[in-house]
């Protein structure tokens, strides 16, 4: 019997899953399909919410642990595992906002101890060169880093199997298994793995396992579809933000394009319709990109939740079993501190942040 089981071998479970390990704790961890190959893999790695003042507070808290932590974890998972998450500090550049939300872009950033800058419209060639014309002044957040999602899952991956954790993968959490108000292990297909504490960290598919203990955590899937060009190092510097959507400069060139936002259910079918809206997006935020070949087009579920905060929890009727699950379109710049706020509340160490903010 395993100390403990982990249900989703995304960001948040293999996040949760290292520090468990490093803690000491005995953890399999079982995947319902390949390790980081569902939404860790899908989004863009940008280490902010997207116009973070939209959010509400506990949001904030949990992204500013991780935004101070993120460079020190991308260095050691470099030097444990030789891949590098390519850590960037590339910076955000929010362009087309109304007059309000520059205001309130600027008091919330002074309230949270961030450095935004208002940026006047003749100003931003010095940003970044190139940009489609749109409307009034920008904020610029030069602070903002991004990570490279798909190195970032293959580095953890790396890191959790040098820990000792046990990784099974195409191995479906089918059920919970909860006996006298305590839980005891997951079914999958016909085998039964038995442990002390579960961790749902199941992204998108959260709730479906929830349900099988006879309670819910109000995860839902939400769609988004990304494009990838190839362009040349440097054409695009910044993230650049504008209208919803955003552009993300990799090392290499190759530059990201996202994201939509569609009730889909567990559909991930990609659709002509997106590619063209976002292609225009593209066109828009950097016009040169309309000379430059879309080499790839895909979607991923996000986890849904009722206000975009995320459970991170102890269920309060059930013995032994947590969750940390629904984090929406924040799971790479939440999941550092959600991993760890989590590993606090199974070890029962004093919180990096109020529990109470997260409960089930």
């Amino acid at each position: 019997m395993s100390d403990l089981i982990v249900i989703g071998g995304g960001i948040i479970g293999m996040l949760t899953a290292r520090e468990l390990a490093v803690a000491g704790r005995r953890v399999k961890l079982l995947e319902r399909g390949r390790t980081g190959e569902e939404s860790s893999w899908a989004g863009g790695g940008i280490l902010s919410p997207l116009y973070p003042w939209r959010y509400e507070a506990p949001i904030t808290r949990l992204a500013r642990w991780s935004q101070q932590h993120y460079a020190a974890l991308a260095e050691e998972l470099l030097t444990e595992t030789g891949v590098d998450p390519e850590y960037t500090a590339s910076g955000l550049l929010m362009l087309g906002l109304e007059a309000d939300e520059l205001g309130q872009g600027h008091d919330w950033a002074a309230e949270n101890g961030y450095h935004i800058e208002r940026v006047r419209s003749r100003e931003l060639p010095g940003i970044q060169p190139g940009l489609g014309a749109f409307a009034g002044d920008a904020l610029w957040m030069p602070d903002i880093a991004q990570v490279r999602n798909p190195r970032l899952v293959r580095a953890l991956r790396r890191s959790i199997d040098a820990l000792g954790v046990r990784v099974l993968e195409q191995r479906p959490a089918d059920e919970l298994m909860v006996r006298a108000g305590e839980v005891v292990g997951v079914r999958s297909g016909t085998a039964e793995y038995l442990a002390q504490q579960v961790v749902v960290c199941g992204g998108a598919w959260s709730e479906q396992l929830a349900q099988t203990a006879g309670c819910s955590v109000g995860v839902y899937p939400v769609k988004g579809q990304m494009l990838l060009y190839r362009a040349e190092p440097g054409l695009l510097r910044r993230i650049v933000l504008a209208d919803s959507r955003y552009a993300i400069p990799r090392r290499d060139g190759h530059i990201l394009l996202g994201s939509t936002m569609e009730d889909a259910g567990f559909d991930k079918t990609t659709t002509g319709a997106a590619r063209e809206a976002l292609q225009a997006a593209a066109e828009r935020i950097l016009p040169a990109l309309g000379r430059y070949p879309l080499v790839k087009q895909w979607a991923g579920l996000r986890p849904g939740r009722a206000r975009g905060i995320p459970c991170i929890s102890a269920h309060p009727q059930i013995g032994g079993l947590f969750v940390n699950a629904g984090h929406f379109r924040n799971g790479v710049v939440t999941g550092l501190a959600s991993a760890r706020l989590m590993a606090d509340l199974i070890l029962g160490r004093e919180p990096i942040l109020d529990p109470a903010e997260f409960a089930l």
